[in-house]
């Protein structure tokens, strides 16, 4: 079994993936002041939770955004399996041509949901992240990776109007009854939901006009199960894009050491 761990802002998510089945999928919050030995202990709690034992785990791959935590987390994989992890970034053959630039600036995170995208879809394409920040790549005709957005994400943009203003309510990310909210609580569920989701439609048709010709359009990202729905383009929602997209990329990587 491969371990991929995907280090994000918020959260890092853990993946257990044998063959082409994902045996197990579990979240962990992201704390830079852990130490690897909480992290072990963290990682080894989940292992036998999911009833997976640590002898299965004959490598791990790492994408990280996060560096602080980088280097704990492989620390951590060492003392629990023994083995070391493979960590997405310079040195690593990810097959993915990036016209950007400053290709060495690219977010691990960015090019591990390219890369999930173009094995299980034809370019071209655009790939959205909806976590902490929102992030948009833009695959062209011939599955290169030629830019894209970034923006806040709704937990951000949520976070930051019911802090900064002392009478608007926390709120659930809830599905808005109408654009049109009658009460604070459903003009701020509008606004950050149904907002984010013209946003994304916009976005979506501007870089398809640049393009000059039509993408198919891949989510994945804790929030945008939320978002997603509430979107008038059609978009592909795929929860594990970045769990199938390490996988791949440890495979690749172990057969070109061997061969």
């Amino acid at each position: 079994m491969i371990l991929t761990v995907d280090i994000g802002n918020s959260n890092i998510v853990l993946g257990g993936v044998e063959g082409d089945k994902i045996a197990f999928e579990a979240r962990l919050r992201t704390e830079a002041t852990k130490t690897s030995d909480e992290y072990a202990v963290d990682l080894k709690s989940l292992l036998d939770i999911y009833g997976i034992a640590v002898s299965s785990i004959e490598g791990a791959i790492i994408g990280s955004v996060v560096p602080q935590v980088l280097n704990s987390m492989q620390t951590a994989i060492k003392k629990l399996t023994g083995h070391g992890a493979l960590v997405v970034g310079p040195g690593i053959k990810t097959g993915l041509n990036i016209a950007i630039e400053n290709p060495n600036q690219t977010g691990a995170d960015l090019v591990i949901g390219a890369v999930a995208a173009l094995r299980e879809h034809k370019a071209p394409m655009i790939v959205i992240d909806m976590g902490t920040a929102t992030t948009m790549v833009v695959l062209d005709e011939k599955g290169t990776f030629i830019g894209g957005a970034i923006s806040p994400g709704v937990k951000i943009s949520l976070d930051a109007l019911t802090e900064g203003t002392a009478l608007l309510p926390g709120l659930q990310l809830d599905k808005p009854k109408r654009a049109i909210g009658r009460n604070t609580a459903d003009c701020m569920r509008s606004g950050i939901m149904l907002g984010s989701a013209a946003m994304i439609d916009g976005m979506v048709q501007r870089m398809e006009a640049e393009l000059g010709y039509k993408c198919k359009v891949i989510a994945t990202g804790g929030i945008a199960k939320f978002i997603v729905p509430l979107c008038n383009t059609p978009i592909h929602y795929d929860k594990d894009l970045l769990v199938k997209g390490l996988a791949a990329l440890y495979r690749e990587n172990r057969k070109s050491a061997k061969g």
